[in-house]
């Protein structure tokens, strides 16, 4: 799922020559060029991962700390995404009350834009996305464990994108099941970008309970968004 480059593939009809971009082939640096995006290098713009987040129970504190020794137990052992998916996001989704109405968890949905002014149409599949009627809540990209976590953020980037056609914030997430960042953007004239500091699961205390915290957030956030 990391992106490791691969030979451009092209499409043909009658009419023209398309160059077919896969998403999963993509740079950071790729995305910022092809879609004039900015990373907006000051905290107070991304503050909606900061501050005061909602505790959570001793109950959810002890699930998270099984979840951590469970993940750090088997990775030990190469571990493939869809691993990653079971053993950590699906707890913390479910915690976060992202898998119950009014939210609808989807997973591999796929994405495709074109540029017109390049001859090329980028395509992909998101991992996993959160939605509240037609609000993407947050896209979530999972890498399998042993691969950086930061090479996921072109991905989940170009997802994000293709659903930012106002200057409504979108959130995202990227992890690979041992660390975790989150990514805010707004679209407009002069697409930005921020990321959150990285969480961990060998930090103490459990890093899980901030991120179970801020996807919390991110869900209220999206119900407020939804209502105004």
């Amino acid at each position: 799922m990391l992106v490791v480059m691969a030979p451009i593939s092209l499409s043909r009809d009658r009419h023209c020559v398309m160059e077919v971009v896969f998403a999963r082939n993509l740079s950071l640096s790729d995305v910022e060029e092809r879609f004039g995006l900015m990373e907006v290098d000051d905290a107070a713009w991304f503050r909606e991962y900061q501050g005061q987040l909602q505790e959570p129970t001793a109950s959810e504190r002890a699930w998270l700390d099984q979840v951590r020794a469970d993940f750090l137990a088997i990775s030990k052992h190469p571990l493939h995404e869809e691993i990653v998916k079971m053993v950590v996001l699906a707890p913390l989704l479910s915690l976060a009350g992202l898998c119950r109405p009014p939210f609808l968890p989807v997973a591999e949905k796929s994405v495709e834009v074109s540029l017109e002014d390049r001859d090329e149409t980028v395509r992909g599949r998101v991992d996993v996305l959160v939605l509240h009627q037609q609000l993407w809540v947050t896209t979530i990209e999972a890498k399998r464990k042993g691969l950086n976590v930061s090479e996921a953020l072109p991905q989940a980037l170009f997802y994000m994108l293709s659903n930012a056609a106002d200057e409504l914030p979108r959130y995202g997430l990227v992890t690979n099941g041992s660390h975790f960042i989150f990514i805010k953007l707004v679209a407009g004239a002069e697409p930005r970008y921020a990321l959150s500091e990285e969480f961990g699961l060998r930090r103490e205390p459990n890093e899980l309970y901030g991120v179970l915290g801020i996807l919390r957030r991110l869900g209220s956030l999206a119900v407020a968004q939804v209502a105004a």
